[in-house]
C-alpha cells in the first residue's frame, strides 16, 4: 500500500463554502439531506452544541471529515467519512486518531459510535484501533462499540 498523504487536520465550520461538497456526499452516504429528515438536516446536526466538527485536508482540499459529540460519560464518535477517490490509503485511521487526540484534549476518556452491520471495512478499522463491541446506547440499534482512551 503507498504511503498515506500527509492530512492536515483542523476544527473547522461544517457550513463553511468549501466543505458543501463534502458535507453533501456525507448527506447523502447517511440519508440526511440538507433539505432534512424529519426535520433534521446534518448540518443542523454537526453544529449543535457539544459537537466539534474536525476535517482533513490535502493541499487545501477537504478530503475527510468526522465529528464527535460529548453526553454525560462519553463522547459519541458520529459521521466518520472520506471521499471514495481516497479511501485504501489509511486515512480513515489517521482521522481517527486525530479525533481522538481532539477528545482526549477535552477531557474525553471514553468514547463510543455506531455504525452499520454492512459496513465491514469500518468495523474492521474500528477493531483495530481497540474498539470493542458494546451495548446499544441512546436511540441507536446498529453495531455499537466502545473504547476507554488510555
Amino acid at each position: 500500500m503507498p504511503s498515506p498523504p500527509l492530512l492536515q487536520f483542523a476544527i473547522d465550520d461544517p457550513a463553511a463554502p468549501d466543505l458543501v461538497p463534502l458535507i453533501d456526499q456525507l448527506g447523502r452516504r447517511d440519508g440526511l439531506s440538507q433539505s432534512g429528515r424529519a426535520g433534521n438536516t446534518l448540518l443542523a446536526e454537526l453544529t449543535r452544541p457539544g459537537v466539534t466538527f474536525l476535517t482533513a485536508r490535502v493541499d487545501g482540499v477537504p478530503i475527510a471529515c468526522g465529528a464527535c459529540a460529548a453526553h454525560p460519560g462519553y463522547v459519541e464518535l458520529k459521521h466518520m467519512y472520506v471521499l471514495p477517490a481516497c479511501r485504501g490509503l489509511g486515512l480513515g485511521k489517521q482521522l481517527l486518531e486525530a479525533l481522538e487526540r481532539e477528545i482526549r484534549k477535552n477531557g474525553g476518556d471514553t468514547v463510543r459510535l455506531e455504525t452499520s452491520a454492512t459496513e465491514g471495512p469500518a468495523i474492521e478499522l474500528y477493531e483495530r484501533a481497540g474498539y470493542r463491541r458494546c451495548p446499544p446506547f441512546g436511540s441507536l440499534r446498529g453495531v455499537c462499540m466502545e473504547k476507554h482512551l488510555a
